[in-house]
């Protein structure tokens, strides 16, 4: 009938919290989640709590893992005989699954950040803190670099040159290759707001259409299942393949990344190659509180001036603001074609947001 992880997702410890998903393995609509928090909050009025043997039994699945393995492998087959690839595995979900499978499939693998003790997952380490994982590639002369996150719903990848591949590059990689088969529904990658603005153009360029969704790979998902898509995800690495899954899977993904190299014979830096990013700032301003953004007057007015300078030619790029879903944060994101223009509106917006509500 339904699914619960307790996931601190790609965050520390203590962002600890619970993902419910329905019986077809889908995440619950906003609303849904909402009455439940509302029942939780209001003491559960009305619910009959069952006692004795009403309350049911449990069940250990030992062979869920091997299960998960033979499932990513059989989706996405590919032969990793001398490939060399580190893994870092964040501490958490991926620690066993991605190491494992890609040994099956021959990989020589180097795992770093698989030893979870339960407190130490996304640690200065993960899809979030790359620079570790970097080095080693590059002192580990390997192929590739694979980084996860906690739950391991998110990929980022390093090149053989040690440079970060992340999620808008990983999705032209893989959608580009999926449409020259024949296998991409209706030409169609379905991104959020926070894609790179390069990413948007690579789909010009090559006849994709790109659908835009609020940040959140279940918004991804939602716009998914209506239209019909195959292929979606986020720059953070959330990427979702509905042939193969429900949610996002960065063992899939990962699998996907190296089946095409392997078909096309190219290292990662040639494939990702193809789409050519904008130089891009994010900056998380801690906040006391979260009022709409829209309302408070300071910042709508240096937005609305960003975005007079952002509309130059030479500079043509976007601003972003947006809270954290789940910490006391606003982020702040600056896009252009001028990397000196980034840099100085991201702090100056981002000065604005700290005066205004940190």
């Amino acid at each position: 009938d339904a699914g619960v992880v307790i996931s601190a997702s790609h965050n520390p410890v203590e962002f600890n919290g619970i993902k419910f998903f329905d019986g077809n393995g889908y995440k619950l609509p906003d609303e849904l989640e909402d009455e439940i928090e509302k029942l939780m909050k209001d003491k559960m009025p009305g619910v009959n709590f069952p006692t004795g043997p009403a309350v049911g039994k449990v069940k250990y699945r030992t062979d869920a893992r091997e299960e998960y393995i033979n499932h990513a492998i059989q989706s996405v087959p590919v032969a990793l005989e001398g490939m060399k690839i580190v893994v870092d595995c964040a501490e958490g979900a991926a620690y066993y699954t991605s190491v494992e499978a890609l040994k099956e499939l021959g990989a020589s693998v180097v795992a770093i950040h698989n030893n979870p003790d339960g407190t130490n997952i996304n640690a200065n380490c993960g899809s979030t803190h790359m620079a570790e994982l970097q080095a080693r590639v590059v002192y580990e002369k390997a192929r590739i670099g694979l980084a996860f996150d906690g739950d391991a719903d998110r990929l980022l990848a390093v090149d053989e040159n040690g440079e970060v591949v992340d999620g808008d590059q990983i999705m032209a990689i893989i959608g580009n290759h999926m449409r020259d088969n024949g296998k991409l529904k209706k030409d169609t990658i379905v991104a959020t707001i926070m894609s790179n603005l390069g990413f948007f153009l690579m789909g010009e360029r090559n006849g994709l259409t790109i659908e835009q969704t609020k940040v959140g790979d279940r918004y991804v998902l939602e716009r998914m299942k209506e239209i019909g898509a195959s292929l979606g995800g986020e720059q953070s690495g959330h990427l979702i393949f509905r042939n193969y899954s429900t949610t996002g899977d960065g063992l899939l993904a990962a699998l996907q990344v190296l089946r095409i190299m392997r078909e096309r014979g190219q290292p990662l830096s040639k494939l990702a190659d193809q789409l050519q990013l904008f130089p891009q700032r994010l900056i998380s301003v801690p906040v006391q509180g979260k009022p709409p953004l829209e309302e408070c007057s300071e910042i709508q007015d240096a937005v609305r001036a960003a975005e007079v300078e952002l509309a130059e030619p030479d500079k043509r790029g976007r601003v972003l603001l947006r809270y954290s879903g789940t910490e006391n944060v606003c982020r702040v994101m600056v896009e252009s074609s001028r990397e000196d223009v980034v840099q100085r509106l991201a702090k100056e917006l981002s000065d604005v947001v700290r005066r205004a509500l940190g």
